[in-house]
């Protein structure tokens, strides 16, 4: 079968760089990193090769760009999701939370870009350099909202440690939903976030739901 290509338009300098971004990650998706060629990257896109070395100065370039569009989008999930609830520390972790825990941040083709990266990650110092801001830009975020809770004498130290445990449970859960879908219940994966958040945290975030619909959707059975 045929790859899927863009016809070759006139655009803006912003939606072309955005075109190749979202070409080299569909490819990568599809098809791993070795599939994300210059040429096949420019066809999906539907722009000139030598555009890439215009827009980005390498192909590796676009490639930590493709990686960071998808990790720091995926963080911006949660910060978007602020935006929608009140001043309450409590309320602001638990909507953090939960963003990190559903569609779109929770998505096949999400992680299976991801995953499509790991290998390169290592092999690529730029862009381990870039994960780790990556990284570090989530972690710190959910340190903040996790600082902001009323919890006396609590140290800079612990709650680095905190949001370290926190994120790695997340990162756990974010996997398992996304590659197995229908394994689990309507929002079932932000029930079991918020009750392991709080048990790190020893504060109750599940007090937190009104403003989180998928919590109060009556569950189904579980596919396997």
């Amino acid at each position: 079968m045929q790859p899927e290509r863009r016809s070759f338009i006139r655009d803006t300098e912003e939606n072309r760089r955005e075109a190749l971004i979202a070409a080299t990650q569909a490819l990568v998706a599809e098809g791993g990193p070795q599939a994300a060629t210059v040429r096949a990257i420019a066809a999906r896109a539907g722009v000139t090769p030598g555009l890439i070395r215009h827009y980005f100065g390498s192909k590796d370039e676009l490639t930590r760009a493709a990686y960071t569009a998808l990790v720091d989008g995926m963080t911006d999930k949660g910060a978007d999701a602020l935006a929608g609830v009140g001043a309450d520390p409590g309320e602001r972790l638990a909507a953090f939370v939960a963003a990190s825990l559903r569609p779109p941040v929770v998505d096949a083709r999400a992680v299976g870009l991801w995953a499509g990266y790991l290998h390169q990650v290592q092999q690529d110092a730029a862009l381990l350099a870039q994960h780790e801001r990556s990284y570090l830009r989530y972690r710190d975020q959910l340190q903040a909202l996790i600082a902001d809770l009323d919890r006396p004498d609590v140290t800079t130290a612990q709650l680095r440690q905190e949001a370290i445990a926190c994120n790695a449970v997340l990162d756990g859960l974010w996997l398992e939903g996304s590659v197995l879908p229908r394994g689990f219940e309507p929002g079932e994966l932000v029930r079991i976030g918020l009750r392991s958040i709080s048990a790190i945290l020893g504060a109750d975030l599940t007090r937190h739901t009104t403003f989180i619909p998928e919590l109060h959707t009556t569950p189904g059975k579980a596919q396997a």
